[in-house]
This record gives structure tokens, C-alpha cells and sequence, in this order.
């Protein structure tokens, strides 16, 4: 398997082509259509990691990460949408889903760098 992330980083390979994608939407998108099952296991899978991956991401400028880099913010990105699920609304994401339907997020700051 090619690595597509950092080194280091060779247990959250198995997620990439899943979860980093880009753009908000796309993100939003992903959460709603993963399974409880897929969000709880990329969550369990990026929660130990997320400390040491955002340190070394912050240290270097958005515009000098590589390929890899970006990969790994992507999927990153993706936690933030996928931790709301999980942690905050655990049984009701199905029921605020529909919300998200209703309201859709198209953009946010994060897409402005991709």
C-alpha cells in the first residue's frame, strides 16, 4: 500500500481514502452518510494521535505542507465534523442530520486555503 500520510502516522492509513477529503461540505456530507459504526471508528482511531498531529501540523505555514501534510489536515478536518457526532450527539445524530439537510454548510474558513 502506498503511504499516503506522514510517517508516523500508518494507523490512520486505512481512513484516508474515506475521510480526507476536502471542502466543508464534502465533510458534512461524509458524517452524514457514514455509519455510526465508521464515524465511532474513526474517532477512536484519530483521538489518541490528534495531539501529536496538531503540533506538528502548526508548525509550519499552511502553504508549505506537502502532499502528505495536507492529507493528514484533511482527515483532521473530518474528526472535528465526526467528534460532534460522536461525543456530543452519540444516539441523535440521526435525528439532527435532517437539520443539516435543511441547512446545509457549503463553506468555512478551512476551504479558503485548499
Amino acid at each position: 500500500m502506498k503511504q499516503q500520510l506522514p510517517a508516523g502516522y500508518e494507523a490512520l492509513e486505512y481512513f484516508v481514502d474515506r475521510w480526507a477529503i476536502k471542502g466543508t461540505a464534502n465533510r458534512c456530507r461524509r458524517r452524514g452518510e457514514a455509519s455510526p459504526e465508521e464515524r465511532v471508528a474513526f474517532f477512536e482511531a484519530v483521538k489518541p494521535i490528534l495531539p501529536r498531529a496538531l503540533e506538528e501540523l502548526d508548525a509550519k505555514p499552511l502553504d508549505q505542507l506537502d502532499d502528505r501534510e495536507e492529507r493528514l489536515l484533511d482527515l483532521l478536518l473530518s474528526f472535528a465534523h465526526v467528534t460532534h457526532a460522536v461525543e456530543m450527539l452519540g444516539d441523535a445524530e440521526p435525528r439532527h442530520a435532517r437539520f443539516r439537510l435543511e441547512m446545509p454548510f457549503n463553506r468555512s474558513s478551512a476551504d479558503q486555503w485548499n
